[in-house]
């Protein structure tokens, strides 16, 4: 089950932790922050909520290029959870590399999950309309 209110920032920079929060807690008074500094703790905590059929955030945004556990290798475990529900994964990171952007084509075809890719820096506008869009 989706939590509606709820949004997860996947980052390991606080700096952009804190500045997605701020834009977006004008528009969403009232959502739940939740923000992890690498795929790995993200994806326990994810998983814990799955195997306990606890609420799960409404909107993934996720950093690629973190220690421990990248973007990517966060989503080839995330998608493998057994979740029904279709979530909405926006990934946004400061990457010009063609081939990220050709992974995340990738995992668009792996998973029934709703995948889109933006580049840093994001304006609160746009971060605004990601959100409300899922």
């Amino acid at each position: 089950m989706m939590q509606f209110d709820s949004i997860c920032v996947i980052d390991d920079d606080p700096i952009v932790v804190f500045g997605i929060r701020k834009m977006l807690q004008g528009a969403f008074p009232d959502a739940t922050f939740t923000s992890y500094e690498n795929g790995k703790v993200a994806l326990d905590h994810l998983s814990a909520a799955v195997a306990s059929a606890s609420p799960l955030p409404r909107h993934i945004l996720l950093d690629i290029n973190m220690p421990i556990m990248d973007g990517w290798q966060f989503l080839d475990a995330f998608i493998r959870l057994p979740i029904t529900e279709p979530m909405d994964i926006t990934i946004i990171t400061s990457s010009i590399d063609p081939a990220d952007l050709q992974q995340w084509e990738t995992f668009r075809g792996l998973t029934h999950h709703r995948l889109e890719f933006r580049n840093k820096p994001i304006k609160k506008e746009d971060l605004i309309a990601i959100v409300r869009a899922a």
